[in-house]
């Protein structure tokens, strides 16, 4: 009897070292999937940053736009009248009324198309819009291109990687624009089907930040 119990007693024991060895293993791979798991998130965050080129990625130091330095510590009219890409877009806003904005606290995200940009649009389309009586389309066009708030191209990538790639985004005119990536780029889109190419890219301002665009956004008339 005494040999049976201790041969019981072996067996329970046994069977509970085994219990446990299987639920540290179960544990383990558990806990193995989990780090797989944010690994291949991180993987995700990282390969959707690398889908954009330098353009994309932060600048530390100042940026040089149309010829001259972009300084974080003025403001987008400020730092914007120096660029000689961007002579036709200073001009409209000026006629526009909105250096005082554009000039405050904000903060704002300027998509700011350049001298080319406006040289594509039809025949006497800027012409016409800085004419006086055509102050409130200017402005629309205008304001049409600016975002509340400060959205660098880390936050706008996040926007499109939670948007399962294309980011809806209200203006401050109330209009939408939407931004994608294709290939190593980031667009922007407006409501008449035309689509911006990113350039030049966190152009860090006192009161918000610049992204420089290839073409003129247009919102539905």
């Amino acid at each position: 009897m005494k040999t049976s119990n201790v041969v019981s007693k072996v067996l329970s024991i046994a069977l509970v070292a085994g219990f446990m060895v299987v639920g540290q293993n179960a544990t383990a791979q558990e806990t193995k999937m989990e780090k797989k798991e944010m690994a291949n998130k991180m993987d995700k965050k990282d390969k959707m940053s690398m889908k954009t080129n330098s353009t994309m990625q932060a600048n530390a130091k100042p940026v040089v736009v149309g010829g001259a330095k972009m300084f974080p510590t003025r403001n987008i009219v400020e730092n914007a009248v120096n660029s000689k890409d961007h002579t036709t877009l200073v001009t409209a806003v000026k006629s526009a009324d909105l250096v005082e904005t554009l000039s405050s606290e904000g903060p704002f995200t300027v998509f700011a198309p350049t001298n080319k940009a406006f040289d594509v649009l039809p025949a006497g389309t800027v012409e016409t819009l800085l004419k006086p009586e055509n102050k409130k389309s200017l402005q629309t066009v205008l304001t049409y291109h600016v975002v509340e708030g400060k959205w660098n191209a880390e936050d706008i990538l996040i926007l499109i990687e939670k948007g399962n790639g294309k980011a809806e985004i209200k203006t401050i005119s109330g209009g939408m624009i939407t931004a994608w990536v294709k290939g190593e780029d980031v667009y922007i889109s407006d409501q008449k089907g035309n689509s911006a190419k990113v350039t030049i890219a966190d152009v860090n301002q006192s009161n918000g930040v610049i992204h420089v665009v290839d073409t003129v956004l247009l919102p539905k008339s």
